[in-house]
Order: structure tokens, then C-alpha cells, then sequence
């Protein structure tokens, strides 16, 4: 987040690749004097418990882990008992908190 921000243009906004690297990001901002979400926006994915309770709140993609983590099981014995595998789609939902 640092090196972002040293960077021109500044972010006005970050979506992270999970919610622990966010609430990292949401502490360089407040360290650096930047406002969440006036300045910049940070949203994360996976809505760890910990999302609710940073602060701000932090806005999160929640993504159905253990779904995903079946679908897969299911996919891999289907290719290994000569099955064609098929496209699965999970659903994700947009989890909007204060961090936006």
C-alpha cells in the first residue's frame, strides 16, 4: 500500500486479493493520514470475520469457500473416473461495509 501511494496518479481506490491484505491496507492509509473511503476506497475478498469489525468496516467480496472447495473434490473424481468436466459458476456476493 505504501508503494501505491507513492505512485501517480494515487489510488483512489484498492480492491485487495483477500480481506487481510484490506484491513493492511486500511491501517497504511489511516497511518498515512488518508481517509477510508473519502480518500480512497479498499474493498477485499473472502469476508473474514475480522472485515466486520476493522475499522472502517471493510467493504468484501464473500465467496462460498467450502462450496468451492466440493465443487472441486467433485470435479477432480469426475475427471478421474474418465468424466468430462463440466464449467461450474459460483456465486459471489458483494458485502458492502463502511470502507466504500
Amino acid at each position: 500500500m505504501r508503494q501505491l501511494l507513492t505512485d501517480e496518479p494515487s489510488p483512489d481506490a484498492v480492491f485487495a486479493a483477500n480481506d487481510l491484505m484490506a484491513i493492511g491496507a486500511l491501517r497504511t492509509l489511516r497511518e498515512t493520514g488518508r481517509r477510508v473511503p473519502d480518500d480512497v476506497a479498499v474493498v477485499g475478498f473472502d469476508d473474514i470475520e475480522a472485515a466486520a469489525y476493522s475499522a472502517p468496516a471493510l467493504t468484501t467480496v464473500r465467496s462460498p469457500m467450502a462450496d468451492q472447495a466440493l465443487a472441486a473434490v467433485r470435479l477432480l473424481l469426475g475427471l478421474l473416473a474418465g468424466q468430462t468436466g463440466e464449467p461450474v459458476i459460483m456465486p459471489n456476493e458483494l458485502v458492502v461495509r463502511e470502507s466504500t
